[in-house]
């Protein structure tokens, strides 16, 4: 121990970096001086990390039985406690706590030590060898030796209500043998390693090294490394069948554990990287070659006393050493070569480092803490004295030959060769401090020692480095300015990308961007951006947003100039890719960029790679990413020049196949080119105008059909384009200027305004702000009801121009066009919500009040009349009349409806008009009270033209009807008119009855109705009625169908038969033909149903022969497919299967010929049937 007090106490720079433990250890140390007096630590007690005489655990004389077998442990430990009395107090080594642990019995404790050390990596062998021993446990497992229980060291677990700490001693010890069995495992392999690397015979090898021509066989552990690599190589590369026969032929392998190859070594890369490296290593000839042959004069200096420092044996061989010598040569002819790659690569690279620092005068001081805590500076010497490359370090300079191992493993190897030598004085007598201009020196401890610098050199071989790669060369040089790490990663990151999981790699994209940004290179810069937008392979919408919250920071930074030259390019690279996620990252990406560009590029590059894809690309994605792009440029564009074009885009938007682009084009496009239009001042001149030409164009050209497809196209546009169109009106008012934000401001109602598509359609937002439009809102209203319009261009455009044509294109359209009266009622709608109620009452309804003329003295007008028969009527109820729902806008729309059903019926005009108008509002549950109060005028109107109108309105209305209504309201109403005194209103309440035995499932309500229809059939007074015959046989094959099972089955089908009866007997042969041909359509229908066996021969097959006797006399094309009807329903009587309830085919359609199908269907194009209800001979039911 007091040999080692010079060594260990040469000054504050001897501090060894394993001298402190952990708390832990001090306190055990603690706990073994108050149980054992003899081992004292001192008078203080404590434990100073820089005493003279401290001990680490890995000091030869500490480290007691490992380091000096001679002295058994517990006696090296003593000595190491006690040598050095009189001295400072002594640190008790590690292996002395562990002997006393085990002596003690304090097995748990001494287990724990041994865990932490082996984790740290410093295995004592006194405790190794004494858990590697399983009879030390078999002994003590019974009784373990009980130890003073503490407050800190009781573990309550153990003496828990159980009772029994056995079972967690046992798991304890199980674990630790578990772990030694594992260690003896890798001990197995590194041995079957080291023989299987040896199991080729000496004398062959060297036939092999001598002779390059001959190629040594394949190892049986190198074959099992290369199978493992190859059978991953197939799998990842989805050669799955050929992995399979792979893994069959090699089936003594484990090809999921690389443990199985036998080799104690870290699995290697796969063989694609292998591959990629394969050119950074060079490559060493077998044969044996003179060793100053291709060597420069200063590496052959360094080389020398390497080869001079070999055994003299190597110089005078024996003949039967020839075989061993060979081999030691080969193998360092085979190290030196590998060494001088090297250096020569290092030397290439710090040269080329040296200049570039040299060029742009960096300058940076090293501090030698980030090496090594700190040490006292020696004078230097001359380079010749000290050595060229000197890099090795010393603990101190008072001539201490002991040199820390862990130094130049850790900090020398990435020292640059200039660095070390630049930190000598110049000969010219300079100090060691450079000039202010030149890079400062990094300056470290020389060591007091005479070791040649080739020894040195020679020593540092030993510490594994890998400057010879690409990567090791990347790690052995430390940027030391910002732009040497920008070239760094421009460097790494490429090699980088493809080795990240595709999950992960937007992580990967700030790094990206910031060396795209700062990197000095275009060339390198052009290659990140195209990493960038190649990172991932199909981005998803998150992996996009990331991207192009990216390049906006990207365009931020460098301006318009390098984001056109640099990152739009990278945009029309892609734009054809053939993954919809790449074109969508593009599309995205435009939209994203156009803030950043210049404007010129914004109109003309942007617009036209926009276009294109809008044409072209067949995903609906895509292109609703490109019209979200395009309504970006069209808020940032201003060439004039370009709005024709971006006209033609939004047409070409508008009737895009998709329900997506669509969408897109009326919540984004539209707007931004609406905005746009405004303030060229073409939104009334010229974008209007021309949508309201297009669609007069379409009704002239479709007479005989309508192209409702683009009506709507033209005519959602223009419902997209009223608040642009009423922020125009407002912003262009006399009372604009007036309109300041002072005081108080007014509330907007949250129904003043329709809800909008988008937040771009929405008043306030295209006003500025909703306190302004509020503001606005009073004086328009103010303006509207006291000063009126004089003066108010934009205004007066709506009222004198738009207005008057869109009532004129109404008057145009098919009212009997379910979809284009809908989409004119919303239109209005919109319209009038948006511009107001003043304005609607003031404006809109004196338009139509005057087209429409409603009074009595218009009954026989032919022009009052040709008004109230066209769509006019539907659009003015629903779209203007239901804007507002106070009370007297109730009464007025219930006045008007009353008065169109009064005139319509007293002039025996068509009722399409009013059908429009009751199918329109009835959809909403809302009007349906409304429309029974209209209803009810009908049913007590005195003429029975009103009443006979009204009876058919309820058909309309019941669908969607609550039940409650329909008992409450509809059936009094129908039970009153069955009973009225014109047949006409009775028969006209058939259909509805129909439709309620359809609609309805209340029990009650379904008999009555089933009692009224009876009543129609079984009165002696309606026998002659033959519109009422009729009326019920088509109601009866309308609602048979879909009504419930029990009343087909015992009302519908045995009526449908006792009327097929009647009509044998019928004298007059167009009554009859009427009456048949009503009923075959009824059967038809009825013949999808399921009819059970005995209803149908008592009934549907009776009714059927009846039937075909009445055709066989009018109609014989109708008599074949009777037959046919016949025929299958006798075969199924008599075979007795049930045909299914649903999905089953027509009867008719199953034994007829194409071409009686064929024949009968001209034929029927005679004949005054129903084409719909013929159709169903032929279909499935739905």
């Amino acid at each position: 121990m007091a040999a080692m007090a010079p060594g260990g106490g040469s000054g504050g720079g001897g501090v060894n970096p394993f001298l402190s433990d952990t708390d832990e250890d001090d306190d055990e140390v603690a706990a073994s001086q108050e149980r054992r007096p003899g081992l004292r630590l001192g008078s203080g007690g404590g434990l100073d990390p820089g005493s003279v005489g401290s001990l680490s655990p890995q000091d030869p004389v500490a480290l007691g039985s490992s380091a000096r077998p001679g002295l058994p442990g517990e006696a090296a430990a003593a000595a190491g406690a006690l040598g050095g009395l009189g001295e400072a107090p002594a640190r008790l080594s590690m292996d002395a706590i562990a002997a006393q642990l085990l002596r003690d019995q304090f097995l748990l404790t001494a287990l724990e030590l041994h865990t932490e050390l082996l984790e740290s990596g410093r295995e004592l062998p006194r405790l190794r060898d004494y858990f590697s021993n399983p009879g030390n446990f078999e002994r003590q497992s019974g009784n373990r030796a009980g130890s003073i229980s503490t407050l800190d060291s009781l573990d309550f677990a153990r003496y828990s209500d159980d009772g029994n700490r056995e079972t967690d001693e046992k798991v304890a010890v199980l674990e630790f043998e578990l772990r030694k069995a594992k260690e003896t495992i890798q001990a197995l392999r590194a041995n079957l390693t080291k023989a299987a690397e040896n199991e080729v015979p000496l004398q062959e090898r060297k036939n092999y090294k001598s002779s390059p021509e001959i190629q040594e066989p394949i190892k049986p552990l190198e074959k099992r490394a290369l199978n493992f690599l190859v059978n991953e190589f197939l799998l990842k590369n989805n050669y799955k069948l050929t992995s399979i026969t792979f893994s069959d032929e090699n089936d003594d392998q484990d090809f999921e554990l690389w443990d199985d190859v036998g080799l104690n070594i870290p699995k290697p890369p796969d063989l694609l990287q292998l591959y990629r490296d394969f050119g950074n290593h060079p490559v060493v000839g077998k044969d044996v070659v003179d060793v100053a042959s291709g060597v420069e004069e200063e590496e052959l200096e360094a080389l020398t006393p390497v080869l001079g420092g070999l055994p003299p044996t190597f110089e005078t061989p024996q003949p039967m050493e020839n075989s061993l010598l060979v081999q030691k040569l080969e193998d360092k002819i085979s190290l030196l070569n590998s060494e001088k790659w090297s250096l020569m690569e290092q030397i290439r690279r710090l040269e080329s480092e040296m200049h570039f620092l040299k060029n742009e005068h960096f300058a940076v001081t090293v501090s030698c803490d980030s090496v090594q805590p700190p040490l006292d500076q020696s004078s230097h010497k001359d380079p010749e004295e000290s050595g060229q490359n000197s890099l090795v370090n010393s603990s101190d300079k008072g001539g201490s030959t002991d040199v820390d191992p862990s130094l130049p493993s850790k900090a020398e190897p990435t020292l640059p060769k200039e660095s070390a030598s630049d930190s000598f004085p110049r000969r010219g007598g300079e100090g060691a401090t450079s000039s202010p201009t030149s890079k400062s020196a990094v300056e470290f401890d020389k060591p007091n020692r005479k070791l040649s610098p080739a020894f040195h050199q020679a020593l540092l071989s030993f510490c594994r480095m890998s400057a010879d790669s690409r990567l090791g060369s990347e790690v052995s040089r430390i940027a030391d300015s910002e732009k040497s790490v920008m070239l760094m990663l421009g460097r790494c990151l490429p090699h980088i990308v493809p080795n990240v999981l595709l999950a992960k790699r937007e992580e990967l994209i700030p790094l990206i961007l910031c060396t795209a940004c700062l990197h000095p290179e275009p060339k390198e810069r052009d290659q990140l951006l195209h990493i960038l937008f190649n990172l991932i392979k199909r981005p998803d919408d998150e992996q996009r947003q990331m991207i192009l919250t990216g390049c906006v920071a990207f365009a931020r930074h460098v301006g318009p100039t390098r984001v056109e030259a640099e990152l739009l390019p990278q945009c029309w690279e892609q734009i054809n890719h053939k993954y919809p996620e790449r074109r969508l990252l593009v599309a995205e990406s435009c939209g994203a960029l156009a803030p950043h560009l210049p404007k010129e590029i914004r109109s003309s590059l942007v617009l036209s790679m926009l276009q294109q894809m809008l044409m072209e690309d067949k995903a609906d994605l895509v292109r609703e990413a490109v019209i979200k792009s395009l309504g970006i440029i069209m808020g940032y564009i201003d060439d004039p020049d370009k709005y024709q074009q971006g006209f033609e885009l939004l047409l070409s938007a508008l009737a895009d196949p998709s329900e997506r682009v669509v969408s897109a084009t009326h919540q984004v496009f539209l707007p931004a080119y609406a905005a746009w239009t405004t303030e060229l001042g073409n939104l009334q001149s010229h974008l209007i105008p021309t949508l309201l030409n297009k669609i007069e164009k379409l009704l002239r050209e479709g007479e005989h059909g309508l192209d409702e497809h683009k009506l709507h196209l033209f005519l959602s546009a223009l419902q997209s384009l009223i608040p642009s169109l009423f922020a125009l009106v407002l912003q262009n008012a006399p009372f604009t200027s007036k309109a300041k934000l002072h005081g108080e401001v007014p509330q907007i109602e949250v129904t003043r305004f329709p809800r909008p598509m988008s937040p771009l359609q929405d008043v306030s937002t295209i006003i500025g702000s909703r306190e302004q439009l509020a503001v606005l809102l009073q004086l328009y209203e103010y303006q509207l009801e006291h000063e009126g319009t004089t003066g108010w261009e934009s205004l007066l455009w709506v009222v004198n121009q738009l207005l008057p044509q869109l009532i004129e294109i109404v008057g145009k359209i098919n009212v009997t066009s379910t979809a284009c009266v809908h989409e004119f009622s919303r239109f209005f709608w919109r319209l009038c919500r948006t511009f107001g109620k003043i304005f609607t009452n003031t404006k809109v309804k004196p338009q139509f009040q005057e087209i429409l003329r409603l009074s009595e003295e218009n009954i026989d007008s032919s022009a009052g009349n040709g008004v109230l028969t066209k769509a006019t009527v539907p659009i003015y109820a629903t779209g203007v009349l239901t804007c507002y729902i106070q009370e007297e806008d109730r009464k007025l729309l219930v006045g008007f409806l009353e008065d169109v059903m009064t005139l319509l019926s007293l002039s025996h005009a068509p009722l399409d008009s009013l059908k429009a108008s009751f199918v329109e509002l009835g959809a909403n549950p809302a009007y349906h009270e409304l429309l029974l109060t209209v209803l009810w005028y009908g049913v007590v109107h005195t003429s029975a033209l009103v009443r006979c109108t009204a009876a058919r309105m309820f058909e309309l209305t019941l669908r969607g009807m609550s039940e409650a209504l329909v008992d409450k309201r509809v059936a009094p109403a129908l039970v009153t008119l069955s009973s009225d005194p014109e047949f006409s209103v009775r028969i006209a309440t058939i259909p509805a009855f129909g439709t309620i035995m359809e609609t309805v499932i209340q029990r009650e309500l379904l008999e009555r109705v089933k009692m009224q229809l009876a009543s129609f059939l079984e009165d002696p007074q309606y026998l002659d009625q033959h519109s009422l015959h009729t009326e019920i046989i088509k109601t009866l094959g309308r609602v048979g169908p879909n009504a419930e099972p029990r009343f087909r089955d015992e009302f519908v089908i045995p009526h449908l038969h006792k009327l097929a009866l009647v009509n044998n007997l019928q004298i007059v042969d167009s009554k009859r033909l009427d009456i048949a041909t009503h009923l075959f359509e009824a059967y038809s229908a009825l013949s999808c149903c399921f009819i059970s066996e005995d209803l149908m021969v008592n009934h549907f097959l009776p009714g059927l022969r009846c039937l075909r006797i009445d055709m066989e006399h009018l109609s014989p094309e109708h008599e074949v497919i009777l037959t046919s009807m016949i025929k299958e329903c006798e075969q199924k009587v008599e075979n007795k299967t049930v045909q299914e309830p649903q999905g089953s085919m027509s009867i008719a359609v199953s034994l007829v010929s194409e071409d009686t199908k064929t024949k009968f269907l001209n034929k029927m194009g005679q004949l005054t049937t129903s084409g719909a209800m013929l159709a169903n001979v032929f279909q499935r039911k739905k």
